[in-house]
């Protein structure tokens, strides 16, 4: 008999609402999270906007494990949480990601649930010493630039403010920018493909 590891399981859900009504969405993800926040396995959450006066969220959501992410995702608090934004909030993608790996999933539609609909998963990730390096390459000018910004125009701010402004602001960036865009670029590598410009 084989026990499996607990593994955490990301959802990044998209959202579109009236950009009129930025008070009223922004509220309700807080009380959902501040719902979430009281189920066990919740690992934390967090929202950012596409751009300013975009229509767009992007909401992701952690728990421990499939089984507490269920217990969460099955409870009639989220069920009335949900149906309190109808004719406000319109769902439109949903990703689970676990782990790490997840960033680095190949770039097919195959690893998408779209209205509840469970499709196939996805292959297996890259090797975990190239997941660590690219996420070294993005990390890395980000946390540098953000360092050299934060010690010139707010030197007088203590560490700890200077640390959670970085952690803020470099979180959705390395999220929904960087890392994204970066697996992109080194799919090849990642994968084991032949380089760009040999094929």
């Amino acid at each position: 008999m084989t026990t499996t590891q607990a593994v955490p399981v990301t959802v990044a859900v998209s959202r579109r609402a009236d950009p009129a009504r930025t008070g009223e969405m922004v509220a309700w993800m807080r009380a959902g999270t501040a719902l979430a926040e009281s189920f066990p396995g919740f690992l934390g959450a967090g929202f950012v906007r596409s751009a300013p006066g975009s229509a767009e969220w992007h909401v992701m959501y952690r728990f421990a494990d499939a089984d507490t992410l269920r217990g969460w995702e099955d409870s009639p608090q989220r069920h009335w949480w949900l149906s309190s934004a109808q004719g406000i909030v319109e769902h439109t993608r949903v990703e689970r990601r676990t782990g790490i790996e997840g960033w680095f999933d190949p770039p097919v539609d195959h690893v998408v649930e779209t209205f509840g609909e469970a499709e196939p998963v996805p292959p297996a990730a890259p090797p975990r010493w190239k997941q660590a390096v690219t996420i070294w390459l993005a990390f890395f000018p980000l946390s540098l630039t953000a360092t050299l910004l934060t010690a010139r125009f707010l030197a007088d701010v203590p560490l700890a403010g200077r640390t959670l402004l970085m952690t803020l602001v470099l979180t959705p960036l390395m999220t929904y920018l960087v890392l994204p865009r970066i697996t992109r670029a080194l799919h090849w590598w990642l994968h084991g493909l032949p380089t760009p410009w040999r094929r």
